[in-house]
């Protein structure tokens, strides 16, 4: 399947730099992140890649899917302000929301939820940047 204009070059480019922003992102707020969901590294264990390949393909999904919206303005429209634009809207409708709800049935801490929602926001705002910039084939 494959949605008409998008720039699929684009969706790599978006997914590998959505990618490298997740990884600065979790790095700087690792003990943050490990108080809020109550572990230590040590009750981690060895890292696993699977988390990280599951991270890429999702990644590349919503790439996808952001393009294909952005397709949707016309080629005279797709640009980085309307790609970080985009990008802020679905995560204030669809992501943001989804975690909140999941994380206070989960009874899990506030601060997961930021940190993971501002982890989203910044993965979207760059795909968005990166789609636009890149625009459509």
């Amino acid at each position: 399947m494959s949605f008409s204009g998008v720039n699929y070059l684009a969706v790599l480019a978006a997914a590998v730099a959505a990618f490298a922003f997740g990884a600065a992102w979790y790095m700087t707020l690792s003990r943050a992140w490990l108080a809020a969901v109550g572990l230590t590294r040590e009750q981690l264990g060895k890292p696993s890649p699977l988390p990280f390949v599951v991270s890429f393909v999702a990644l590349l999904v919503m790439a996808w899917v952001l393009a294909g919206m952005l397709a949707h303005f016309g080629s005279g429209q797709v640009t980085v302000r309307n790609g970080i634009v985009s990008g802020l809207f679905l995560w204030l409708g669809f992501v943001i929301t989804t975690l909140a709800v999941n994380n206070a049935y989960g009874q899990r801490k506030l601060s997961l939820t930021v940190i993971d929602g501002l982890h989203w926001l910044g993965v979207l705002v760059v795909q968005g940047a990166v789609i636009g910039a890149m625009g459509l084939r």
